[in-house]
């Protein structure tokens, strides 16, 4: 079988096309898989995950409203099955508080509440993680929910016909070919899929990050010399956070494996996430600012003398690119105040993503799920994490699947319906606002 119109060979069809293997993507399939559709995830790399494993972000977080959690489903089921093998920390409940024991406990890794500037921080429910038991676990979920994966083929166009997607062109190592589906599900990131269908978009452009790790370092030692020796510390950090550049304030973080530590850092502003120049640039920056911190803490910081380079991230950090203009764009005023909306279908710390925001205008069967929703770029700043994007990809599965069910459209669907769908498979579609919400239209009728 052919793509009409072109000589491409049609490899698989499905009644779900996920585009992105990233954390949304693997969410979506395993989510539209689970209620009831034949799924196809096309990813262009070896390895699924995205940013939480080719780019080791390695700390999910931005998952509570203070203690309330509230964000749960496909990425609660990640986190067991990390601390099933032991790739995974999170603090248990006892620890979930405010004080300086619990600060020094567990602020080396990155597990506090960062959104407050008074010290010490919150310890909260968030977790930190190997990469590549990220990678075994979305592998596990795909081939257990019997999704047709595809790795290796890299998006290259939408396929539309009439105003509704169709599927979509990849290359491969042996030509284009041609992947076909009754809804498509764009959860690349850099919105490629909706942008190639001609969807609307907004361009945002944010700092890019060259994550790495080191090994053998002396974490304990570190963490003596930095509360026992708090100027000096001081002074060699603030020389390292120079050297980086721009990096969190804990620059340095535990990770599961003991002796391995994750550098955030370098941050980059000024590279733009799509541009080829512009990606190569920051690899070359990234890999002599990291070079330039190595050379430095082992020569000066207590605890990384012996320190080794394990490697750098396999992808470089991009948090912001093209993003949708959907049927909602959600505002910062959204994000800072917290607003609900009555459509709501997931959410993130303390804020809500209406279903309205996963869907563009003017093109049919297609939804988008991750960092490339529909949200101004400063709102997208601030809800942008892992977490959330799962849910986002979730909610998407599921209303791919209702909307096959119903023989209907997607934006069609029934939002009341996803929440539905959602909390019985053990996800907070958000449609039960936290006391700290702020009413809307609609709020008395959802709440």
């Amino acid at each position: 079988m052919k793509v009409l119109d072109k000589n491409v060979p049609v490899v698989a069809t499905s009644d779900v096309v996920v585009v992105g293997g990233g954390s949304a993507g693997v969410s979506a399939a395993v989510s539209a898989a689970r209620n009831g559709c034949s799924v196809t995830l096309v990813e262009r790399y070896h390895h699924l995950g995205g940013m939480a494993s080719g780019g080791m972000v390695l700390v999910l977080d931005d998952m509570v409203n203070g203690q309330e959690i509230t964000v749960s489903g496909i990425v609660s089921e990640f986190i067991e099955r990390m601390e099933k093998e032991g790739m995974a920390v999170t603090p248990p409940p006892e620890d979930r508080k405010t004080s300086d024991e619990m600060y020094r406990k567990w602020v080396r890794w990155g597990v506090h509440d960062f959104h407050q500037a008074k010290k010490p921080q919150p310890i909260v429910y968030a977790t930190a993680f190997d990469p590549d038991s990220w990678k075994r676990t979305s592998l596990d979920l795909i081939r257990e929910n019997n999704v047709n994966l595809r790795l290796h083929s890299w998006f290259s166009e939408t396929i539309v016909e009439d105003g509704l997607a169709k599927g979509v062109i990849c290359q491969t190592k042996l030509g284009p070919q041609a992947i076909m589906g009754d809804v498509v599900i764009d959860t690349t990131g850099d919105l490629d899929v909706a942008c190639s269908a001609g969807a609307d978009f907004m361009q945002g452009q944010y700092i890019v990050t060259t994550v790495f790790r080191l090994a053998n370092v002396d974490t304990e030692e570190a963490t003596r010399f930095e509360y026992e020796e708090p100027e000096t510390f001081a002074k060699i950090n603030r020389e390292a956070r120079r050297i980086i550049g721009g990096a969190w304030e804990q620059w340095w973080l535990k990770t599961p494996i003991p002796g391995v530590v994750w550098c955030n850092c370098p941050h980059m502003p000024g590279y733009d996430g799509i541009t080829v120049d512009d990606l190569v640039a920051a690899e070359y920056e990234g890999r002599e600012r990291m070079m330039g911190l190595y050379d430095y803490v082992r020569e000066h910081m207590p605890g990384f003398e012996k320190a080794k380079m394990l490697g750098a991230a396999e992808q470089v950090g991009v948090r912001t690119t093209r993003m949708l203009k959907g049927e909602y764009v959600v505002t910062k005023d959204d994000i800072v105040n917290r607003r609900y909306f009555a459509d709501t279908v997931c959410r993130g710390r303390d804020y809500y993503t209406p279903y309205r925001a996963l869907i563009p205008i003017g093109i049919d069967q297609l939804i988008v799920a991750g960092r490339h929703y529909s949200a101004e770029p400063e709102a997208q700043k601030r809800s942008r994490e892992i977490p959330p994007c799962m849910a986002q990809g979730e909610a998407a599965g599921v209303a791919a699947a209702l909307a096959l069910q119903g023989d209907q459209m997607i934006r069609a669907v029934d939002y009341r319906e996803v929440q539905r769908k959602m909390r019985a498979q053990g996800a907070d579609p958000g449609d039960v606002p936290s006391a700290n919400a702020t009413e809307t239209e609609g709020f008395a009728q959802s709440a």
